[in-house]
């Protein structure tokens, strides 16, 4: 899936629905992009995927484990943060000098978010922390291929395994399909998922690559001395103040939301769970907040 910036109600909290729409057989329906808007609610609804679209392909983009909170990492706490905190923030300005933040990739016909959502985070952080002198797009490839504990590849991962395989095994570096960024450029093609575009239309679930211990052919370095590593890895609990200042802190972090039929409807506002089955969990990239006409949001890379 790749989709630009979102605003989002406070993530904790996208699990209550409050209206039904009444035609189950057909979520991607001009009628249900109506029902949403009728509501008046935070956000604009449209139509983002075409009608012959199957459910079980979108459910299936959104590849968060269900069981992902059992292997949580240790859950830390800020404490004594005296700084103020801004009433809005984005991390695309507050480091300007690293382009990896505005980056969106596209994951094509493959449940890797989990993946996806931790490398941008992870090729921030470093960005970050070197102060911009060290500008890598670490490897979605590697990870969705390589990290066996993981998962599943493109059947679905576990975003906590994702960071500890970052801190154990290390990953290597890589950008956009059909680039020579990196040591492993993604190798699946991107492709549209919406309802009109310039890419080919996505089709069936594309198999996982096979894990390759090699760089690419031309790429300078070796495979094993390309990887980079996290120092340490660790959650942030569902205050939303101390996902503030884990953001304004150490930068933009992964977060996992529970995606409804309506969130395939999405257009601007400030989105929150208003109608709709629950699809699936699926992770994403937070690296802001901000208000909107009152109402307080995340800003999210997805």
């Amino acid at each position: 899936m790749r989709t630009a910036l979102l605003l989002f109600c406070s993530l904790v909290g996208l699990a209550v629905g409050k209206e039904v729409f009444d035609d189950r057989k057909n979520p991607f329906s001009r009628r249900m992009s109506d029902f949403i808007n009728s509501l008046n609610t935070t956000w604009q609804a449209g139509p983002n995927f075409h009608s012959s679209v199957r459910v079980g392909y979108i459910r299936g983009l959104m590849g968060e484990h269900p069981n992902s909170s059992e292997h949580r990492l240790t859950e830390v706490i800020h404490g004594n943060f005296s700084e103020e905190l801004p009433e809005s923030f984005d991390a695309r300005q507050h480091w300007p000098h690293c382009d990896s933040i505005g980056l969106i990739r596209d994951q094509s016909s493959c449940g890797a978010c989990w993946a996806f959502s931790a490398v941008s985070a992870m090729s921030d952080r470093i960005c970050i922390h070197s102060k911009g002198k060290i500008q890598v797009n670490i490897s979605a490839e590697d990870l969705l291929t390589c990290c066996d504990m993981c998962s599943f590849g493109c059947f679905g991962g576990n975003s906590s395994w994702a960071w500890r395989y970052w801190r154990e095994t290390g990953i290597v570096s890589g950008g956009l399909y059909g680039t020579q960024d990196g040591c492993k450029p993604y190798t699946l093609p991107p492709c549209d998922h919406h309802v009109e575009g310039p890419l080919p239309k996505c089709g069936e679930f594309l198999p996982t690559p096979k894990c390759v211990n090699a760089c690419r052919d031309g790429y300078d370095r070796d495979y094993h001395h390309d990887r980079f590593y996290g120092k340490e890895v660790y959650s942030i609990g569902k205050n939303e103040k101390q996902i503030r200042v884990e953001i304004l802190k150490n930068g933009p972090l992964q977060a996992v939301m529970l995606a409804y039929e309506d969130f395939l409807h999405y257009k601007t506002g400030v989105y929150k769970h208003v109608s709709g089955k629950l699809l699936a969990g699926h992770a994403v990239k937070i690296i802001g907040w901000g208000t909107e006409n009152g109402t307080p949001h995340w800003l999210v890379a997805n």
